[in-house]
């Protein structure tokens, strides 16, 4: 039952990054607390290293772990801090974020001519009409007058995931994750520092609650949910993350709810429903015949 139980709790903590953002960054602006937590990163997966004798890439391995980090580590996670420190809720950010299955499959298919299903056209269809009924809804803003920046760069987090992942699919297969993530991370870092220099006062108010939303992030975001991850890996159970993923925008806006009392009406619920179920819809395997089932099991025993 615990080891059933590891990717829901994986995609409850992912679901909680939004939340610490949020949480942090009234102490500190978007690139210095993130210039701040890649450090800790660094540190933290340096250590990791010995603990799992992993080993840093080298070579073409480094230049592609870092160009991964610059688009998940660096654009994501950027993207996404300044959207909610521009006012964006910590719930729609994460909603608009997580339509990266969806925007990966669209280019999936214009790039690499891939066929689609025709579930998976139903649910980009669902997946619009959830994003609209989210955006007519009455969703409380932090503040007012910076809604349309805080999309754009909500969009280029999402472009940064997107990409980001796809990149690291096709340049990353075979790299140590762990050993990987530190060039992530350098690599991050190295863009957050002079963004922070050139366009923040980087000062930082060390009070307890920056505290705990730099300690949450990246001893429990970037240690135990990593660890998890590569747990599930090594185990066969990552392909159930990707089926629960979809359940990451509605458990972001819940706990919002509990925590900021982040409030949406009636419309914000049915799309937040209608954007689980077309992510859901998107990224499903489709099941085999009888026959096709049979032969793969004989081919994989």
């Amino acid at each position: 039952m615990a080891v059933r139980m590891i990717p829901f709790i994986f995609v409850i903590l992912w679901s909680s990054g939004f939340i610490g953002a949020r949480f942090g960054l009234p102490y500190a602006e978007p690139a210095t607390f993130l210039l701040i937590r890649m450090v800790a990163n660094i540190v933290l997966f340096i250590l990791l290293m010995f603990v799992l004798r992993a080993h840093l890439p080298r070579g073409k391995a480094l230049f592609h772990s870092m160009m991964s980090g610059l688009l998940i580590h660096g654009f994501y996670l950027g993207g996404t801090y300044e959207a909610i420190s521009l006012g964006m809720p910590a719930g729609l950010c994460s909603l608009l974020v997580g339509l990266q299955p969806i925007l990966t499959a669209v280019i999936i298919v214009m790039v690499w001519n891939e066929k689609t299903r025709l579930s998976q056209w139903i649910g980009l269809l669902i997946g619009f009409i959830g994003i609209g009924l989210v955006l007519q809804g009455n969703m409380e803003w932090q503040q007012e007058g910076s809604r349309k920046a805080a999309y754009i760069f909500a969009a280029f987090a999402l472009l940064g995931i997107t990409l980001g992942t796809l990149y690291q699919k096709k340049f990353c297969q075979g790299v140590d994750m762990v050993g990987g993530a530190v060039w992530q991370y350098i690599a991050a870092a190295m863009l957050f520092l002079p963004v922070a220099l050139t366009t923040e006062t980087m000062v930082v108010d060390w009070t307890p609650e920056f505290i705990f939303a730099m300690v949450w992030a990246v001893v429990v975001l970037s240690g135990i949910a990593i660890l998890l991850l590569l747990y599930m890996v090594d185990n066969g159970e990552a392909s159930k993350v990707a089926t629960t993923f979809y359940l990451v925008p509605p458990m972001t806006a819940f706990q919002a709810w509990l925590v900021f009392d982040e409030s949406f009406d009636g419309y914000g619920v049915i799309g937040f429903v209608l954007a689980a179920i077309a992510v859901y819809l998107v990224t499903r395997k489709p099941k085999l015949p009888a026959g096709d089932a049979q032969v793969a099991v004989r081919t994989q025993s």
